[in-house]
């Protein structure tokens, strides 16, 4: 099972949906980075479940517990372990769904590939769950790219089911949504947002949605072309990403409807300074940043638990059967994922600026 990632910086999760805990470890920080818990626990509380529109009613504090690698407030360069006790299970929820898989969910391909010896329960290693030490080692990785460039990384939700907003790919800087508020800064399309929500889960339902990062002041000259391009690190983290289905950059697939002469990014000094006149590539040429805001895009299908009746089958007996599937779901977890999805980028960005050398990490 692979749950390691990264060349230069590593990350390994560990843990089961309903097991004890959860977490991370971090190989490969470098030492002497300040690091400011309190604003990882800010981080944690934005995906934290029960704090977002459509979230499950679970109540988990997701209090990160660190067991080394920092000292005195500071990276020692050694790995840095940390732990998210699990809290809150009801595991009762999942019982049968090893022989009458839910539709949308691992069950039956885990029973593939593990041959029954997973822990199904909550969906285990395969939950959503697991995004919270993935996001934990996101915040520490905001922290060093800011200590290191003064890289900032912002997101944004711009779709939930019908409803989108537009995208920063016009913008240097972008204006983020109010701290603790539905992570749209548009009011009136916030507020449609969360009625797409609200009436997917009165009836029984569940609706999917697009999230936008983007990272302003990180560097040019950073990543290398094919395998290890900026793109392709931030591809894989985002995959691992429980219920994503699609990456873009950019403009995205919209480019697929341009000439090349209007979908180029052109060269232009402001004074002494080169930048390009817009920003359709999302930060990269050759799979290398050139220095303007880099900008992705992740979609996220609808949640796969619903309570709504759906077609499965029943395993030991071969028959065709229907499935209600009970517990504590999120209508959308688009607004949970958001932070996640700016962890994934933290980490893919450090990893790359490590490869590079310049820059004391």
């Amino acid at each position: 099972m692979g749950s390691t990632w990264g060349k230069r910086l590593k990350i390994s999760i560990y843990g089961e949906s309903h097991g004890a805990a959860i977490g991370v470890v971090i190989d490969g920080l470098p030492s002497g980075v300040a690091i400011d818990e309190a604003q990882v626990v800010k981080e944690m509380q934005r995906r934290a479940p029960g704090t977002q529109a459509g979230s499950t009613p679970r109540k988990e504090p997701d209090l990160p517990t660190i067991l080394s690698g920092i000292y005195q407030g500071k990276t020692t360069g050694t790995p840095l372990a940390v732990e998210i006790l699990n809290t809150n299970q009801h595991s009762s929820d999942y019982e049968g769904f090893v022989t009458t898989p839910r539709p949308g969910h691992a069950d039956y391909t885990s029973r593939l590939r593990y041959k029954m010896n997973n822990d199904p329960r909550g969906s285990g290693h395969f939950s959503g769950r697991l995004t919270a030490p993935i996001l934990f080692a996101g915040a520490i990785a905001k922290q060093v790219l800011k200590a290191k460039t003064g890289t900032e990384i912002y997101g944004h939700i711009i779709r939930i089911g019908k409803i989108a907003a537009e995208s920063w790919e016009e913008a240097e800087t972008p204006v983020v949504p109010a701290e603790g508020a539905f992570p749209q800064e548009n009011e009136s399309l916030a507020a449609r947002m969360k009625e797409e929500i609200d009436a997917a889960r009165a009836e029984t339902d569940s609706v999917g949605g697009i999230v936008e990062v983007m990272a302003t002041g990180f560097p040019g000259g950073i990543g290398s072309p094919m395998w290890d391009t900026v793109e392709s690190s931030f591809a894989q983290l985002a995959f691992g990403v429980p219920a994503v289905k699609g990456v873009s950059f950019g403009s995205g697939f919209a480019v697929a409807e341009r000439r090349g002469s209007v979908n180029n990014d052109h060269l232009s000094f402001d004074g002494d300074k080169l930048r390009m006149t817009t920003n359709h590539g999302g930060g990269f040429e050759g799979g290398i940043s050139n220095g303007m805001p880099i900008l992705a895009q992740v979609a996220f299908k609808p949640t796969p638990s619903i309570a709504k009746e759906q077609d499965t089958v029943n395993l030991e007996t071969k028959e065709n059967v229907k499935i209600e599937i009970p517990g504590r779901h999120d209508a959308c977890i688009v607004p949970r994922a958001l932070p996640v999805v700016e962890g994934c980028l933290a980490l893919a960005l450090l990893d790359c600026l490590m490869g590079k050398g310049e820059y004391g990490v």
